[in-house]
């Protein structure tokens, strides 16, 4: 039996999950049951691995667990970026080896479009806006990435504006930046309110149960799942819970619960948006991954993310939240002196599961246990690819990319405690360092 020794615990601040449409969650689960297939992990992976395999098999009921409310964890806290480029933040110009670099498109634009025909055939209210996205710079070394971004984007015959500071604020509004490239491909999005949708439109042969903690698990020629009010016994099980699924027995050592923060103002008056000038919504990310992430809303909210801090059991812990919202407060001041009496209205965590290779995890796990974990960061695109994939791989269909993910080498291992404590912390306080004014 795996006891399962830490459990999802975010912070209750979050501005995405508070702003989006009010829903109540489904019941927890209660009693025993027996099931042919569960999911557990509710966000974006999860929810189209339930999609995908209700499809294939609209006989059999599926049974989808939360340990939270669908759009509360993870999934509902990023910055809303469907991104379809690349993102390799390992590679000096984030495209790194070009033959894996169009995989990976392909996987993500996979991930976008699932969603873009999701969103329009439910109706679902998300803010989603094919509109592009800015990747921004400021001080030189940023500056560099772009240019080798431009030619990386280049090889891979993908269209791009490399846009002047001077003509910038015609764009975002603010001064702040030196250069941007603009890509055309990205759409950006509210994420808890495009999670819940997503939630609210499952088959119905999907049975979705919210606020139910798994406290132990038990391998065997079946796994049962126990909580603590009841159990559920599985035919086939799919961890979609990213680092999480560490705390399921396995790939033990070789994720990285790493949070990031960010803190979105209140709707802006006529008068602040007349005066901050530029197009009505954007995203802009940073040519550093150490920088600040800027977003316009479409409800004219603007929102800051930047910080980090690696907590290794994947749970939130309050004491960062003051101290990121005062250093958001400068990133914010030193873009948008215009709005000095904006203020922010929510500051939260939210983690990201890395890997020290860049690798996520696809495939089987052990006997009739299967996951697709660790999306690196593009939890929105490729957990929805990944979650498709892994449903139609367990329905008998084999394509490139189901390949592709097979034959990925997955995260690699970790250095032991208390090596890596000190070893991941080191670079986070590094990187957001030498991220100077980008910060």
């Amino acid at each position: 039996m795996t006891k399962i020794t830490s459990l999802p615990a975010d912070d209750d601040s979050c501005g995405w999950f508070l702003t989006s449409r009010q829903r109540t969650p489904t019941a927890a689960h209660q009693g025993n049951t027996v099931a042919r297939w569960v999911i557990v992990g509710a966000g974006f992976t999860g929810l189209a691995a339930a999609r995908q395999l209700a499809s294939h098999f609209p006989d059999e009921q599926i049974i989808l667990l939360d340990a939270q409310q669908v759009g509360f964890g993870t999934s509902g806290r990023n910055a809303g970026f469907a991104i379809d480029l690349p993102h390799d933040i390992g590679a000096e110009d984030y495209i790194g080896d070009i033959t894996l670099a169009r995989k990976n498109m392909q996987l993500n634009l996979s991930g976008k479009n699932a969603l873009k025909a999701l969103v329009e055939r439910f109706d679902i209210d998300c803010q989603m806006k094919h509109c592009g996205k800015y990747q921004a710079a400021v001080e030189p070394r940023g500056i560099a990435v772009l240019d080798a971004y431009r030619s990386g984007l280049d090889k891979l015959d993908q269209p791009y504006e490399m846009i002047e500071g001077s003509d910038l604020p015609d764009h975002i509004g603010t001064t702040f930046y030196r250069k941007a490239l603009f890509t055309p491909g990205t759409s950006l999005i509210q994420p808890a309110a495009l999670v819940k949708g997503l939630a609210d439109s499952l088959p119905a042969n999907v049975t979705l149960h919210e606020n139910t903690v798994i406290t132990d698990v038990e391998y065997g020629s079946r796994t049962v799942l126990r909580h603590a009010g009841g159990s559920i016994t599985a035919d086939k099980l799919l961890l979609t819970n990213n680092a999480f699924g560490q705390h399921f027995g396995f790939l033990k050592g070789r994720m990285l619960p790493v949070f990031t923060y960010a803190s979105l103002t209140r709707p802006m008056t006529e008068q602040e948006q007349a005066r901050l000038g530029g197009k009505p919504y954007w995203g802009v990310i940073p040519a550093d991954p150490f920088g600040t992430t800027v977003r316009r809303t479409p409800d004219h909210r603007l929102l800051i993310r930047n910080s980090f801090s690696f907590n290794p059991d994947g749970r939130s812990q309050h004491k960062y939240l003051e101290r990121f919202a005062a250093r958001h407060r400068a990133s914010f001041d030193r873009r948008f002196p215009m709005l000095p009496e904006l203020a922010f209205e929510y500051t939260w965590g939210g983690a990201l599961a890395l890997s020290r290779n860049h690798e996520g995890y696809f495939g089987q796990l052990g006997p009739d246990v299967y996951g697709a974990l660790c999306c690196n960061g593009l939890g929105v695109t490729r957990g929805t690819a990944t979650g498709q994939l892994l449903a139609d791989w367990l329905a008998g269909e084999r394509n490139e990319l189901i390949e592709f993910l097979l034959n990925s080498p997955g995260p690699n291992a970790n250095p032991p405690q208390p090596f890596l404590s000190i070893g991941v912390n080191l670079n986070l306080a590094w990187g957001q360092l030498r991220a100077g004014k980008e910060g």
